[in-house]
């Protein structure tokens, strides 16, 4: 929102500087984002007067001009312009001055002749035909305006010597998206009076209820409808001060009755409309909701197809305007208009914000009427419109005014607190400052009831009391302290300091962690090979995505996984080992949520393969307290290669998956041998150990025996390590393989492996008898459950 410090002065005085004013406001919660002062662009611009002219002696086209700019002497300055007469009064660029843009004028000579400036165009001084309607666009602007002397700085003529202060106003304060509403925020903050203006209306031009009749079909997308009449309309360009006014707001002025209605909104924030009042079938407006395919040529000349949830403006036949976003180029103002209806209306802003987002039209005034506007403000607005017709000699406002306003509003009342207040803020504010501040601000505090304002839609409790009172004391004065009663120390749950621990595990085993979003493109279903009645691709849809690449939640970590993997490949990264701890959503039955998931997925490619990746998968386990994984061969996991992935269970629950990437998958994201890991965070605490005990140091000696066999090579070493572990009870305390190996002296289909086997008694030192009989265990085992022989 920008505010004109000119328009302000109309309101408050407040003769601060800019920065003052800034701080001071931003201090008070009405956050200034930058001042735009336009006279830093324009300096040493004079209006000046032609004494002479005379053809340039070298040239056909160009002039010599004596220009009085109420100095001692005339300056010469030499043009090319065709439209300079004696006794014009034009702007002149001096020597040494500056333009908008950055352009420098500089004395010089043309064609050997000195010119000492420049007369300047509308389009030089940063304006066009809107601002200036009497200038021409092609040519030197001859002035016409009344304080144009000779010698007179250009910058009050045209409106810059003013500053511009653009605010960020929040949704839930759009009674400050007006000069109004930010003037009673300066005056509270400046501790000044607010000068409001009551409008007057001096009509006497016939009654209004003899031409027009206005219906709400539904109030509830229409709580109120204001209209006023005017006759004898004369179109033709509003007065420089409005026009200046609207400049500085950053509104294009078009003629005085949109002027008019622009002018409005900005210093009342109540969006207006004009119709054209010929164009209304049956004298009639009808507020109503569009049928199902209704056709409307909007102002901006689109046609819109409507649809029966849209809000719109209608005669007896037609909708003439889509309500509270833009009106319809079937009631046009034109210059052979007569009689035009003002409409102020408030509109369910819920339903303006949701015509104008599926029609793609957000508006000035769509962007005021979603955050929701003062029902009161309709009838002062439409009265400030018909004054200012009135002033400008627009037109002439017939009698009366249709104001259908079925629920009326109720004034909301709160207690003030002032003990509530304070122990909020933690300060020591008096009564009487939170009186006097309120007061400021509109509230109307009758003892210890506050009564408050239409416009404060947002005051809705204590707490918001307590904000107002202490955004104006200033929260910089309010000193730091503890919170009252006592409080409960923070901390992580188990849960959390397990998957932190779990992160400080990877990244010790040189894993960098990622961070992805949850939201992916159900192709990458597609390129992971998942059936089409895989449950995988049933994953939850987002019903606002912000395009067809972030469309459905995830129900698996390997697209985003690979996704990041393959950026880092395409950019030349050879030797990459990525984490990440997040969740993944999987549908339930029809009405409740998604089923979140925390899921460990480990990816990487470069010097990490098959047996590297398992390995940090079981240090990862083993750091979690996760005991006896076992690792079975997979291969109907359409995502990974065949005869290189691993189911990972504990105590035969499934806990997750690890191998290589099937090569076309791997292929769709632009990589070559990959290696992923998938691990379900609440399965692995769900058979994670108990804490750890204290376990001394062994006290006598352990015996290492190796231990080679020979056996069919579909058997695989988990099968072997598991019947080994079995056959060598209390005894054996660890099993490692060592080798495999095929090839000569071992017949085909065939293949060794060996094996260190430790073992230790916790009582006693082992005999080479004990040793014995838990090899001969083994081996009984091993050729009995899978027919491997010792080597």
């Amino acid at each position: 929102m920008n505010l004109s410090r000119k328009w302000l002065s109309e309101f408050v005085d407040v003769t601060v500087s800019s920065k003052e004013y800034d701080d001071a406001m931003t201090d008070s919660g009405s956050k200034v984002e930058t001042t735009y002062e336009p006279s830093q662009e324009i300096q040493n611009v004079v209006v000046g007067k032609v004494l002479e002219t005379e053809r340039h002696p070298d040239s056909d086209h160009l002039w010599i001009c004596q220009i009085d700019i109420g100095e001692a002497e005339p300056v010469q300055i030499v043009t090319g312009a065709q439209n300079v007469r004696v006794g014009d009064l034009v702007p002149v660029a001096k020597h040494k001055s500056l333009l908008p843009g950055g352009i420098k004028i500089e004395k010089g000579k043309l064609r050997g002749v000195k010119s000492n400036g420049m007369m300047c165009s509308i389009k030089e001084l940063g304006l066009d035909l809107h601002d200036v309607p009497y200038a021409i666009e092609d040519g030197i602007w001859i002035l016409q305006e009344p304080d144009a002397v000779p010698g007179a700085d250009i910058r009050p003529i045209i409106g810059a010597d003013d500053s511009i202060v653009e605010f960020e106003i929040t949704n839930n304060r759009p009674d400050c998206l007006s000069v109004i509403g930010l003037a009673r925020e300066t005056a509270a903050t400046f501790g000044r009076e607010l000068k409001l203006h009551e409008p007057a209306v001096k009509g006497g031009s016939g009654d209004i209820h003899t031409h027009l009749s206005v219906e709400i079909a539904n109030p509830e997308l229409c709580p109120r409808y204001t209209a006023k009449m005017v006759k004898n309309i004369k179109i033709e360009p509003s007065p420089r001060w409005m026009r200046q006014r609207l400049r500085a707001m950053g509104v294009r002025p078009i003629n005085n009755i949109v002027d008019i209605t622009n002018y409005v909104m900005l210093e009342y924030g109540q969006p207006m409309h004009a119709f054209d009042y010929s164009c209304l079938d049956g004298g009639k407006i009808v507020v109503r909701t569009a049928r199902d395919g209704e056709v409307m040529d909007t102002l901006d000349g689109t046609p819109r197809t409507l649809t029966k949830d849209m809000l719109v403006i209608a005669d007896a036949c037609k909708p003439v305007g889509l309500a509270g976003v833009m009106g319809g180029a079937n009631s046009e103002i034109t210059e052979k208009t007569e009689f035009v209806v003002f409409e102020s209306a408030n509109f369910n802003g819920t339903s303006i914000r949701r015509t104008a987002t599926k029609l793609g039209m957000r508006t000035d005034a769509s962007g005021r009427f979603e955050k929701g506007l003062d029902i009161e403000n309709t009838y002062g607005a439409v009265m400030r419109a018909c004054e200012l017709v009135e002033l400008l000699g627009a037109g002439e406002v017939l009698d009366g005014c249709i104001d259908i306003y079925p629920n009326k509003w109720q004034q909301p009342v709160l207690k003030l607190e002032p003990e509530r207040i304070n122990a909020l803020l933690g300060a020591k504010i008096p009564e009487d400052f939170m009186v006097q501040t309120l007061e400021r601000l509109g509230f109307v505090v009758d003892g210890d009831q506050i009564k408050v304002p239409s416009w404060r839609g947002d005051v809705e409790g204590m707490a918001d009391i307590a904000e107002e009172v202490g955004r104006f004391y200033s929260y910089n004065k309010i000193e730091p302290t503890l919170f009252a009663g006592a409080a409960q120390a923070g901390g992580l749950t188990e849960r959390q300091q397990l998957e932190r621990f779990a992160g400080v595990t990877l990244r010790g085993m040189g894993y960098s962690e990622i961070l992805t979003y949850s939201f992916i493109s159900p192709s990458a279903y597609d390129k992971l090979r998942i059936p089409a009645d895989s449950p995988l691709r049933n994953g939850p849809v987002i019903l606002n995505p912000l395009g067809e690449d972030t469309s459905v939640m995830r129900t698996s970590m390997l697209p985003s996984m690979l996704d990041t993997l393959g950026r880092n490949k395409s950019v030349k990264n050879e030797d990459v080992k990525l984490y990440e701890i997040s969740k993944v959503y999987r549908n339930q039955a029809a009405g409740e949520l998604p089923d979140e998931r925390t899921i460990i997925a480990l990816g990487a490619y470069g010097q990490t393969g098959f047996f590297e990746l398992k390995g940090a998968v079981e240090a990862l386990l083993k750091s979690l307290r996760v005991n006896g994984a076992e690792f079975t061969a997979q291969e109907n996991n359409p995502s990974y290669h065949p005869g290189r992935c691993a189911e990972i269970t504990v105590g035969g629950k499934p806990v997750g998956v690890l191998g290589q990437i099937h090569p076309k998958v791997a292929a769709a994201w632009g990589l070559g041998e990959t290696y992923t890991a998938e691990l379900d965070f609440a399965d692995l605490l769900s058979v994670r150990a108990a804490e750890g005990v204290y376990v001394p140091l062994p006290k006598y000696p352990t015996v290492q025996r190796d231990l080679a066999v020979v056996c069919d090579e579909t058997v695989t070493i988990a099968q072997l390590t598991g019947c080994i572990r079995k056959a060598g009870g209390a005894l054996l305390k660890d099993v490692t393989l060592f080798d495999i190996y095929t090839g000569s002296h071992i017949p085909e289909g065939k293949k060794s492996t060996a094996f260190a086997l430790k073992l230790r008694a916790d009582d006693r030192t082992l005999t080479d008898a004990d040793s014995d009989a838990v090899m001969a265990a083994v081996l009984a085992a091993l050729k009995d459950e899978l027919g491997a022989v010792i080597r």
